[in-house]
């Protein structure tokens, strides 16, 4: 399968979806509906794919000092992939209907669990209709395997550390995928407080896709970082979000581009807000 690096298109997944190596995982969610996801993929999902819930499946129970997404155990998760049929030598292709956004957490907390064959399917389900490719009803299992985790818990920043370093936040390179309208506290429609954390740097997740929602090609990837993170793709950086899910979609572009894995902030927004002590800024950043 020919790639960029974490992506895969439409065309090439469908030569392999016979491969006996491959597992396929349909990521869609609706926050305002959270059971419109499986619902569509029951309707029509690629062939083969196994359904993932953003909730129960890629975050843990919220509680009262988390985000709207907590990472899982390391045992659950392990637990998850093992009933949906991957084990440490399968290749993963994940997609949702939200150019990416969601599917994104899947592609990172793989990563963190040691798994790098994983890939994001380019315009996710809606250019797989576009292109006239098959797609099946109903609900799909794979034979139960087993998935040992190889935890990377380098890739997680963590309130704690925000806290410390809150008089330097900018020397973490902290990029908030947030559209800008939340970022600079004019609107919030999810969480209870408005604005950002000081010192974070606000890239939308939309500047990666193109209006169809597939990815924007790499040299424009290359083009639009460095106005984001500077020329040395070697810096160290973090991504965050309002919970943690679709910061993992700048994770992803950004390595397209060629920067270094940076960390996730699981927390996110709405894990900062938690205690009011922490400060909050209003505008640009």
């Amino acid at each position: 399968m020919t790639q960029r690096n974490n992506l895969v298109g439409t065309g090439e997944l469908n030569e392999r979806l016979e491969d006996p190596e491959l597992r396929i995982m349909d990521c869609r969610f609706d926050l305002a509906d959270p059971d419109a996801g499986r619902r569509h993929y029951v309707a029509d999902h690629i062939p083969g794919a196994v359904f993932a819930d953003i909730d129960r499946d890629l975050a843990a129970p919220v509680g009262r000092q988390t985000g709207r997404h907590p990472l899982p155990s390391v045992a659950d998760f392990e637990n998850f992939l093992g009933r949906a049929g991957i084990d440490n030598a399968m290749q993963v292709v994940v997609y949702d209907d939200a150019n990416g956004a969601l599917a994104s957490r899947a592609w990172w907390m793989l990563r963190w669990m040691g798994h790098e064959g994983v890939r994001l399917l380019d315009g996710g389900i809606s250019a797989w209709m576009r292109d006239g490719l098959a797609t099946r009803s109903g609900c799909e299992t794979s034979p139960q395997t087993s998935f040992r985790a190889r935890p990377r818990d380098e890739m997680i920043l963590r309130t704690e550390e925000l806290v410390e370093s809150s008089e330097s936040i900018t020397k973490i390179c902290l990029v908030d995928a947030r559209d800008s309208q939340r970022f600079r506290g004019e609107i919030e429609p999810i969480d209870p407080v408005a604005g950002h954390i000081p010192g974070a740097i606000n890239l939308p997740l939309t500047r990666s896709i193109n209006e169809d929602g597939t990815w924007k090609p790499r040299e424009q990837l290359e083009a639009l970082w460095p106005t984001v993170l500077g020329g040395d793709k070697s810096k160290h950086w973090a991504v965050m979000c309002g919970s943690g899910v679709t910061a993992c979609h700048l994770a992803l572009s950004g390595m397209e581009a060629g920067y270094r894995e940076p960390r996730l902030y699981v927390g996110s927004w709405s894990e900062w807000i938690r205690d009011s002590s922490r400060p909050v800024a209003i505008g640009p950043g």
